[in-house]
């Protein structure tokens, strides 16, 4: 608005254009002289100046879907202190905003004649140590070029992505890629402690796939039929995916740009995204502190 009437004084004059705009001359006149001189401006102002800076650095750095919430978070764990209050205000100010989740949308085909494990979870969605519990699930993308399928294998303890597939066929091979993955990172030789946990979707309780399971020494646990409830960690990671990718950043030509742009996601996701229910933390930190503590009882000991 500053810049408007600057643009337009000389034609105009202040104060007409300030009788239409919602601003007084007064007001103009004074942020005119702060803009020429920075050094005028109250220390309220100096320290909002400053505030935004910070405020906008983190936005972008956090694919710009950081709300006022995970924004202050990660001012405070730069050491930065202020009040919430003040970064939603200035936030409003910039007019930056946080992504929105949508509303959840039902992709599995559960297959209600086809024997099953027990669910072993019971919507207890906790772990006391990495490598405890994983869940899994898939969602849809439609792109020009048709409907695209990512799914993911997550460890509940700090939420971290363990595996991922992108896929054109919602086939038992695909989901079976995610946790060929998770199990090449994350399978610790021996650990017969481990629990997988799913939807009753038929590639999921495919002979393959739970053959796998049983191959690794993980004990598959499966969910009632039709209940997000019973999967509802990993329906979480897809609400989030969901809301941070495909509609921040749609519309997709090919599967191979949403490929690209999930593995971006993940390593962001995984690293750097703040996580409320373990902290405000990423999960690769989460993990990190679990480790450290262990391997100062074991030293302790």
């Amino acid at each position: 608005m500053i810049a408007f009437i600057e643009a337009y004084r000389a034609d105009y004059g202040v104060e007409p254009i300030c009788r239409v705009l919602p601003i007084a001359p007064s007001t103009f006149y004074q942020q005119a002289a702060i803009a020429r001189d920075p050094a005028t401006a109250s220390p309220r102002a100096r320290r909002d100046r400053e505030l935004m800076e910070h405020i906008r650095r983190i936005w972008q750095d956090n694919r710009a879907v950081y709300g006022a919430r995970k924004v202050w978070h990660s001012l405070q764990r730069e050491g930065r202190q202020v009040a919430r209050c003040t970064v939603e205000r200035l936030m409003h100010k910039m007019g930056l905003k946080g992504v929105i989740r949508g509303r959840k949308v039902i992709t599995t085909r559960p297959d209600t004649a086809r024997p099953c494990p027990d669910d072993r979870v019971n919507r207890q969605f906790r772990a006391e140590s990495p490598n405890q519990l994983w869940v899994s699930d898939f969602t849809y993308v439609q792109t020009w070029n048709g409907m695209v399928y990512v799914a993911f294998v997550i460890d509940v303890f700090a939420r971290r992505i363990v595996g991922w597939k992108v896929s054109t066929s919602m086939t038992t091979q695909f989901v079976l890629d995610a946790l060929e993955q998770a199990i090449w990172q994350r399978k610790p030789a021996g650990n017969k402690a481990l629990i997988h946990h799913s939807d009753r979707g038929s590639q999921y309780l495919s002979i393959r796939y739970t053959e796998r399971l049983a191959l690794a020494d993980i004990d598959a646990s499966v969910g009632t039929v039709g209940d997000s409830y019973d999967n509802a960690l990993a329906e979480t990671i897809n609400g989030l995916y969901k809301a941070e990718v495909i509609h921040h950043l749609g519309p997709w030509k090919s599967m191979a740009q949403v490929e690209w742009e999930t593995l971006r996601w993940v390593d962001w996701y995984n690293n750097r995204r703040l996580l409320a229910p373990i902290g405000y933390r990423p999960p690769a930190e989460a993990e990190r502190a679990f480790y450290e503590d262990q391997s100062g009882l074991d030293i302790a000991a």
